[in-house]
């Protein structure tokens, strides 16, 4: 019996093709016109991003991007190539692997019409961020199934929604972050990309996230809550480094105003200031691959703010990027579907 032919496409969230404003500008755009991203009316979300957001935003961001971009380019995107490569090399009797972006290149819409091209029996799509949420992983699926959906033959099809308890994963990350000295440390702060509330509270069929205890992670119906979920990872990998979870916090990073979830990452430091803490590790578990958020965002703008009031160390655990650990969780994921 003739194999199947099958295919893995990982996708990350994008990256501007350049640190040009123009080119931030575009993917600023087409990243914030996606309605799973500003979930308000298609009106309203045009005007906010066409003549508020976009404008207003895009010489700060492109300026960010320029201190992020390399010889080499976005960090997001050389290490999603040198991802895939490695994941090829693992899957090769088995699957044909390629990454897209949602946003920008290379495109999911034209990764997309390639496999339908080719022609495979099995299509793996790979969200490549651990902890569900509808504006990242729910909007890549969304995407996905919907051009599939066009396709005159349509494949078998497995989608990863989620993995942040996968015990790949957590040992890919308690590797990282047990590469420091972890006594050296007053606290270890556990940041993650920050959402609206109203987003977290679109999972459930009754009431809202408030109305549980989702700091006290995965429990009942909130399995898919994001800060759940980001709780949840929190203990886990707490307990995979075998560290007093009081030395610990869970926090959001990235907000755009004041109804995201909390307690929001910048001010939590400025609080460990406040009261005397001078060494702070921060990790980042909703990042499988390092980028703005990771890099300036924390490496440059928290560090900056933590010195200002008055910390004297701020370090950051790098994420998995193409690690060998990370590439083992990705080929188990894709061989146990």
């Amino acid at each position: 019996m003739k194999a199947k032919k099958k295919a893995v496409l990982m996708i990350s969230l994008g990256t501007p093709d350049s640190p040009g404003w123009l080119d931030v500008a575009s993917y600023l755009k087409q990243f914030l016109s996606d309605a799973r991203i500003v979930n308000i009316p298609a009106f309203f979300r045009f005007l906010l991003v066409n003549l508020i957001i976009v404008p207003f935003r895009s010489f700060s961001s492109a300026k960010s991007y320029r201190e992020l971009w390399t010889d080499k380019g976005s960090p997001l995107k050389y290490h999603m190539e040198d991802l895939t490569h490695k994941v090829q090399e693992k899957l090769r009797d088995t699957h044909d692997v390629f990454y897209a972006m949602r946003y920008k290149n290379p495109s999911l819409k034209e990764k997309l019409k390639e496999l339908d091209h080719i022609g495979y029996d099995e299509v793996v799509l790979f969200p490549v961020f651990p902890q569900y949420s509808s504006a990242a992983n729910g909007s890549f699926l969304d995407y996905s199934l919907k051009q599939i959906a066009n396709w005159n033959v349509i494949p078998a099809v497995k989608t990863v929604d989620q993995f942040y308890d996968n015990e790949d994963f957590l040992n890919a990350f308690s590797e990282n972050i047990m590469k420091f000295d972890l006594d050296s440390y007053d606290k270890i702060m556990f940041s993650y990309h920050g959402l609206p509330m109203s987003q977290l509270n679109d999972v459930y069929k009754e009431g809202v996230c408030d109305d549980r205890n989702c700091e006290n992670g995965v429990e009942g119906d909130n399995h898919h809550c994001y800060r759940a979920t980001c709780y949840e990872t929190t203990k886990l990998l707490v307990n995979k480094i075998k560290i007093d979870p009081k030395k610990t916090i869970t926090s959001f990073q990235s907000r755009l105003d004041s109804k995201w979830v909390k307690p929001f990452s910048d001010k939590v430091l400025e609080e460990f200031a406040a009261d005397g803490v001078k060494n702070v590790l921060v990790v980042s578990p909703s990042f499988t691959v390092d980028c703005l958020e990771t890099i300036i965002e924390i490496g440059d703008e928290y560090e900056e703010l933590f010195l200002e009031k008055g910390g004297q160390k701020l370090d950051y655990v790098p994420s998995l990027n193409s690690n060998d650990s990370w590439v083992k969780c990705i080929v188990n994921v894709v061989r146990e579907l």
